[in-house]
């Protein structure tokens, strides 16, 4: 555990909480918890900060901590995600990965690849996602817990839905992408820019998709080779890419 995570509200009006259930086994026998024991932590989608543990009681499996938190909540993520809706196995892995890159919102779109059924899959269920997510917070030190959408209709989405405001970069990700790669991209963008990405499904867009994207100001950007890479892979490759040109940038 790199942070402790806590709910707005957990801590009483002494600035107290006390924990039970995983987050005290963690303490207490990951940790090894002992009263004066600094512990990071931090609140959901709030200030990060440390506790001191008042008292660490293994017999009765709870822990409690005396927090001191930040003035500031780190900032939302620069990077946004369109992905077109992969096989549930897939998207399972992903809610932690995602979170752990930092991404400030999701877009789970539809597209003609994208079978049917892949929208009543259970990892859609709103308590998967959140425990996927702030299990990739938790890995990354990170508070700031990405906003999760889902639509069905690709056009409606990208014409009616997507967010009014600029967009510094709309990058539409293809294996044999001409122009800039994502590092080269982040390098270029204005130190407080937001970039939208676009991840097809692991069968691609298909031309009139592409088409769409492009009509509504996303370039295409490849990562060499021409490979075509799993969506779980390809979030984690080019996102990474794209967030080291954003650090390298500035």
């Amino acid at each position: 555990m790199n942070l402790l995570l806590l709910e707005p509200g957990e801590a009483d009006g002494r600035g107290v909480v006390r924990l039970e259930g995983p987050r005290a086994r963690h303490l207490l026998d990951v940790l090894r918890a002992a009263p004066g024991r600094e512990i990071r932590l931090g609140v959901v989608d709030g200030p990060l900060g440390t506790g001191r543990v008042l008292r660490a009681d293994a017999a009765k499996r709870e822990v409690e901590l005396e927090i001191r938190l930040g003035a500031e909540t780190p900032p939302r993520p620069r990077i946004d995600l369109l992905l077109a809706l992969p096989r549930p196995k897939v998207l399972g892995r992903l809610w932690a990965v995602l979170a752990s890159l930092g991404v400030g919102h999701v877009w789970l779109t539809n597209a003609w690849r994208v079978e049917k059924c892949y929208f009543d899959t259970h990892v859609l269920a709103p308590e998967t996602i959140r425990a996927g997510l702030l299990e990739g917070l938790v890995q990354a030190r990170d508070t700031r817990l990405p906003v999760v959408t889902l639509h069905r209709h690709l056009r409606a989405l990208v014409e009616d839905e997507l967010p009014r405001e600029p967009y510094a970069a709309r990058i539409l990700a293809e294996p044999d992408g001409a122009g800039r790669g994502f590092s080269a991209i982040g390098r270029g963008l204005p130190p407080d820019g937001r970039v939208l990405v676009a991840i097809g499904p692991e069968g691609g867009w298909i031309q009139p998709e592409l088409d769409l994207l492009e009509a509504r100001g996303f370039e295409r950007a490849g990562w060499g080779g021409g490979r075509p890479l799993r969506t779980d892979v390809a979030c984690s490759v080019l996102l990474g890419a794209l967030a080291d040109g954003m650090a390298a940038g500035h």
